[in-house]
Formats: structure tokens, sequence, C-alpha cells
């Protein structure tokens, strides 16, 4: 599928097909395509929890308004991130590339995250809205539907997933067949009301 076609195509699918399996191997497939979303000098915060177990998918459902998507689609995914990856062994993401490089990025990381907590929390956030955006066009492109979801008890969810203390959640989104077709798109802002020229 072009992306084109997959940015057109998209949409917030509200049912599932409860009975549609995602195979292993194409869960292999969607999430490494999703690894290639871009982050913030390549620290690749996000954390990709795949929530399969159906008594857990239920106990999710409990505190996200009910809502059908969390245990009738074929994959759940809870898109976290982690919020101290600038310091946990940054070489990592760099080891790659030259000294010289190193050099440069690895003290540059420091200080744009050390002793910044607002900082640390945007930039999680940023490379988990681009890593979910990723995610759904790659599915997509697979034939798969997908529903951005944030109407849950984030603090309820942290526990019942383990969720780490230097983590936060960030979003759901479903993966699965759609068992319906979606209400008709809405309406679209104007070109000239969302894109500027230079200035405001």
């Amino acid at each position: 599928m072009k992306i084109s076609d997959a940015i057109k195509n998209r949409r917030a699918i509200k049912q599932f097909d409860s009975s549609h399996q995602i195979e292993s191997s194409e869960i292999e497939e969607l999430m490494s395509l999703v690894r290639l979303a871009p982050s913030a000098f390549n620290i690749q915060h996000c954390r990709f929890v795949l929530v399969q177990d159906a008594s857990l998918r239920e106990k999710i459902r409990a505190v996200s308004w009910g809502q059908a998507q969390v245990t009738d689609s074929s994959l759940l995914v809870v898109v976290c991130a982690d919020m101290k990856a600038w310091k946990k062994e940054p070489f990592r993401y760099w080891a790659a590339s030259g000294q010289q490089a190193q050099d440069f990025l690895l003290p540059a990381i420091k200080g744009y995250y050390d002793g910044k907590p607002q900082v640390q929390r945007d930039e999680a956030l940023r490379s988990c809205g681009m890593a979910a955006q990723t995610l759904m066009l790659a599915a997509q492109g697979m034939g798969y539907d997908t529903c951005p979801m944030d109407g849950f008890d984030f603090d309820a969810v942290g526990q019942l997933i383990n969720l780490p203390k230097d983590h936060l959640i960030s979003m759901f989104v479903a993966v699965g067949k759609r068992s319906a077709e979606p209400h008709p798109k809405l309406n679209i802002l104007p070109y000239n009301q969302m894109v500027i020229q230079d200035k405001f």
C-alpha cells in the first residue's frame, strides 16, 4: 500500500472482529517497523507492552471506560516511554557511529536532559507520538485497522502492567480487523486554516 493511501484510509476503529487472531510473525513484522520510528538523539524512549492475555485485557477494559476495543482487538499495544532512557548507557545509541560523533553527542545528551524533568517528559511523549503514528500506518499497510486510545485510568493500567516508576504511558493502540464500517469521516478544516506560511 502506498503511504498516501495508508494515511487516507486510516480510521480510528471502534468495533473489531474479536474472533480474528493476529499471527506472531505479523506482530514481529509490525513491531520491527515501529522500532524504526524517529526519536530525539536516537534515544529510542519507547517501550511497547503487547497485551494479549485475555484476563489482563478484561482488567484493563474495566479501567478503560468499558471500551470494547481493549478486549475485541487482535492486539492491544500500550505505548510507554522510559523517561530516563537518556542516561541508561547512552553509548549504545551511538555505538555504530564514529568517535567524533560520540564525543559530541554523548555530552550533548546529558546537557539536554540532565536536571530537566519537563524536557525528559516532553521528549518521551514526542517519541511515543511518532511511534504510535508509525504503528498505525504500518498496520494499515499490512491490512489491519487501529484505534489510538487515551480513555483509561493511567495509574490503574500502570499497576496492571507493572509499569516501572521512571516510565510513563502515552496511549493505547488497538490493532485488528474491523467488524463494522466507521462513521463517515468528520470534516477536516480548510487547508488555509491549518497551514500557515512563515508566520501566524
